[in-house]
């Protein structure tokens, strides 16, 4: 087997262990606030004993480390939108809305990286609009909110890959990581006793059938393809690997209806849209052909087709 053929396969596992976070996301008991306080604290307490993490965080300058910190914020915030639009509506609205983050990437990074913004990357944001109308349309009415929690994921998703691209060259990609979302941990502990039944769900100990998911979706689908992604993108294109990880919306809603039957809430209209949406996802890896993917947003975001 060549090194650029096992690469393939090893980004297309990663990308299909990702596409499994959204199922368990729906499989798991527990509500978002809690499911992401577990999800962030087991990775982080993971990640934390590792030497290279704390070689690296000694090197790393305090203002660094407040940036990734900040950045890791993001991070929650997106996680918490993504698992909320999973309770609210299903796995596959969730996915949906998550892949409209390279589009809204498009509009954010010009300003974050601080170069000029390309005509064609708007006309990509306006071609998903009908995608968007159709998905809309195509759902239950009472998913509707869960929707629009989803699409605030999105967002929160585009800002934190656009400045995790900006800081990229800084830092360890392990190392970032784990600041990143143990300041995301300790975030959402701070803002518990604000939000509505989060400390409930943080003082009791999760059953043993939701604590065997969350080791399943911290470890196989956060950790393992993170590791695995170091090495495939070493003999991808960056191209390439876009093109794969951008596939992961499609992985999860063929996992939703296969595994969840999903397509009984959703009509036909509901796919059109999604089809609408993945089509301008995939254009857009054509438009910024030659860009850089980068492992850092790799390990914390949903959506794959965010780090380009």
């Amino acid at each position: 087997m060549s090194p650029l053929f096992k690469a393939q396969l090893q980004i297309h596992f990663c990308v299909l262990l990702w596409g499994f976070t959204a199922i368990l996301g729906k499989l798991i008991s527990l509500d978002a606030f809690a499911l992401v306080w577990w999800r962030m604290l087991i990775v982080t307490a993971l990640l934390l004993p590792l030497p290279r993490v704390w070689r690296g965080l000694r090197a790393l300058p305090p203002k660094l480390i407040a940036t990734y910190a900040g950045i890791g914020v993001l991070v929650s915030l997106h996680w918490l939108g993504f698992y909320g639009a999973i309770k609210l509506a299903n796995a596959s609205v969730a996915v949906t809305c998550i892949a409209l983050a390279p589009v809204f990437l498009a509009v954010i990074e010009p300003y974050v990286m601080k170069r000029r913004a390309d005509r064609r990357e708007f006309l990509l944001g306006a071609a998903v609009v009908p995608g968007v109308a159709l998905v809309v349309g195509g759902i239950p009415q009472a998913m509707q909110i869960g929707l629009v929690i989803g699409v605030f994921s999105a967002l929160a998703d585009a800002c934190f890959g656009a400045l995790n691209k900006r800081y990229v060259h800084e830092a360890d990609p392990l190392l970032v990581t784990t600041i990143e979302l143990g300041a995301g941990f300790l975030f959402l502990t701070l803002i518990s006793p604000f939000w509505p039944g989060a400390l409930s769900g943080m003082l009791h100990w999760p059953s043993a059938h939701d604590l065997g998911l969350l080791l399943l979706l911290a470890v196989g689908c956060t950790i393992l393809p993170f590791t695995l992604s170091l090495v495939a993108l070493r003999e991808l294109s960056a191209f390439a690997a876009q093109l794969a990880v951008n596939l992961e919306p499609v992985y999860a809603i063929v996992l939703a209806v296969l595994l969840l039957g999903e397509q009984r809430d959703l009509s036909l209209a509901f796919y059109i849209g999604v089809a609408v949406i993945l089509s301008a996802v995939f254009i857009h890896p054509l438009l910024r052909r030659g860009a850089p993917i980068h492992a850092e947003t790799l390990a914390v975001s949903e959506s794959r087709g965010a780090a380009d």
